[in-house]
């Protein structure tokens, strides 16, 4: 706790005294993250983990998502910045299923297509083909070996990369899983936390990504992505999203990859590489996946 104490005592002056003990607050795997009141007032004080910056996090990105998501009213507010960590208000909330999200898919819909609109451009790019490379390029230089199917992950990515008619690069989180999403308790309300993944990169990325990891059918698909664009979705909008879908496989299973060489949290890295690895198998060889591959461009 020598590492917060300090950060408190630096946050003191421009916040206002501690008052009783901070708490920690579970759920990442990433990072430390703590409930403190400073002033009276309760905040979520975000320590990055070790290594961080491997996993291509960009600290800089995740402060100016951070801000402009808060100024969109889709995140709690920043209030405070130092080098080494993150402060937000504390939102008193509470987490949100993967069925309820599947449920309010319009309503998050609508909270990513302004946060993509925004002006803001952020310091970082994020686009799964180069993050591959970029893991296994690190786990070679610490003396680690891809494990098998890796391969499989790199090459399913490119041929996606490759059929997505290439859009304009906007900013994007990169990161929906169910933990990530809360609902206010003061006006129900869905927000959006943990920014740290955010970048410039292809915003139908989001869309995927929320609907894989958040169990979204084929109905619920329909609903986001009209919801998102305002209007029925083509034929290429469809499969673009389920093609972002099995990118986002790839990126979860490299993500526990690469951390199971560099994270010193207790945590079956392992497991999760292979849980997406799989799914992801399962997908690139139904033959639907050839037919989203020549329908994205479209």
């Amino acid at each position: 706790m020598g590492e917060l104490n300090d950060i408190l005592q630096r946050l003191a002056p421009s916040l206002g005294p501690l008052s009783g003990e901070p708490t920690p607050l579970d759920g990442g795997i990433t990072n430390r993250n703590f409930r403190v009141t400073l002033g009276g007032i309760d905040y979520v004080v975000r320590l990055p983990g070790k290594d961080t910056a491997l996993l291509g996090i960009v600290r800089e990105a995740e402060r100016e998502a951070s801000d402009t998501a808060s100024r969109l009213g889709i995140a709690p507010a920043v209030a405070a910045v130092l080098k080494d960590c993150l402060v937000t208000r504390f939102i008193t909330c509470r987490s949100v299923s993967s069925p309820e999200i599947a449920q309010r898919a319009e309503e998050i819909a609508r909270a990513l297509r302004r946060f993509h609109d925004s002006a803001v451009r952020l310091p970082a790019d994020f686009w799964v083909p180069d993050l591959l490379r970029d893991y296994e390029a690190i786990i070679r230089r610490r003396g680690g070996e891809p494990p098998a199917g890796y391969s499989m992950l790199v090459t399913v990515a490119a041929r996606i990369g490759a059929a997505l008619a290439p859009g304009s690069r906007r900013p994007c989180h990169n990161d929906l899983l169910a933990g990530n999403i809360i609902r206010a308790n003061d006006d129900g309300r869905v927000m959006i936390v943990d920014w740290e993944y955010a970048a410039m990169g292809d915003p139908r990325f989001d869309l995927g990504n929320l609907s894989i990891n958040n169990g979204f059918g084929d109905a619920d698909d329909e609903r986001l992505l009209i919801a998102y664009y305002g209007e029925p979705p083509s034929v290429g909008r469809r499969a673009a999203l389920k093609l972002m879908r099995v990118l986002s496989d790839a990126r979860e299973a490299a993500w526990g990859v690469l951390q199971g060489e560099i994270s010193e949290l207790q945590f079956d890295f392992a497991g999760y590489a292979q849980k997406h690895l799989e799914r992801l198998r399962a997908a690139a060889t139904r033959p639907q996946f050839e037919e989203w591959l020549v329908s994205a461009g479209e």
